[in-house]
């Protein structure tokens, strides 16, 4: 027979105790089914559908950190965790009670980032492409590549911002049972000029190369423009910005007064 200690959480109506006790497991039980009960565990905890550091484990499971250590690695062995990056970690699949969107996993990875690019457009629903990869903007200066086997690709890319605009016509959204900050459409789109150093010419670029519907473009609004407006340090992002509120914009206000006329 085996012995294993398993610390356990009594609930008291003034108090809450921890003591430790020792599971006898018989010879045929594996440590990989006690580790998917100890999963479960995590899960009524409330973590289920939910990121988790090592410091939440720490307070779940108690003891010394050479156990914890252990049971972690055993964990991430039989597939109960999935680690995102060192003392980052969620649930394996079977073990969740709803997926963990992939927004949520990447403010995880890098905190304080937010989702931009491709990324936002497509959940926008701006461009018709699937996207394969979860890329962000950010604060810092270096690009990040992050590959997280078994939940995907995520990249965090920098650009050059303005102090105090980084949040600038970015929103904080919910997925789930976590939050996630996401660009607007627009700044998606100017992050992502920023991004590829675009240069405007036409819209053609837009409708024919990231194939953006033209109602999506009309329904912007000057307001939105303006709100970009000292967003970026580049010379060249600014001149995109204006040129295309001047070709949307501008366009349509002088549609309208030619029919007013």
């Amino acid at each position: 027979m085996k012995r294993v200690a398993v610390t356990v959480i009594v609930a008291h109506p003034h108090r809450t105790t921890r003591c430790q006790k020792f599971l006898k497991l018989s010879s045929n039980e594996s440590i990989g089914n006690f580790m998917s009960s100890l999963a479960s565990e995590v899960a009524k905890a409330g973590l289920g559908s939910r990121i988790f550091d090592e410091r939440q484990l720490a307070r779940l499971l108690g003891g010394g950190s050479a156990r914890r250590y252990a049971l972690v690695n055993r964990a991430l062995k039989d597939g109960s965790l999935i680690r995102l990056k060192r003392g980052t970690y969620a649930l394996g699949k079977p073990f969740r009670s709803d997926p963990i969107h992939p927004f949520a996993m990447a403010q995880a990875i890098l905190p304080g980032s937010y989702i931009s690019f491709e990324t936002a457009l497509s959940h926008h629903g701006w461009i018709p492409e699937a996207v394969f990869e979860t890329s962000s903007v950010t604060p810092g200066r270096k690009t990040i590549v992050h590959e997280a086997p078994g939940l995907g690709r995520f990249t965090f890319h920098p650009l050059a911002i303005a102090e105090y605009q980084f949040y600038r016509a970015v929103e904080r959204r919910q997925f789930g049972q976590s939050t996630s900050f996401i660009a607007s459409p627009l700044r998606a789109l100017l992050d992502l000029v920023a991004l590829r150093k675009e240069r405007w010419t036409d819209l053609h670029w837009l409708t024919g190369g990231l194939r953006i519907d033209e109602q999506h473009l009309s329904s912007l609004r000057k307001k939105d423009f303006a709100a970009l407006a000292a967003v970026y340090k580049h010379k060249a992002v600014n001149h995109f910005l204006r040129s295309l509120e001047e070709a949307v914009v501008g366009g349509v206000t002088r549609a309208a007064n030619g029919t007013a006329r």
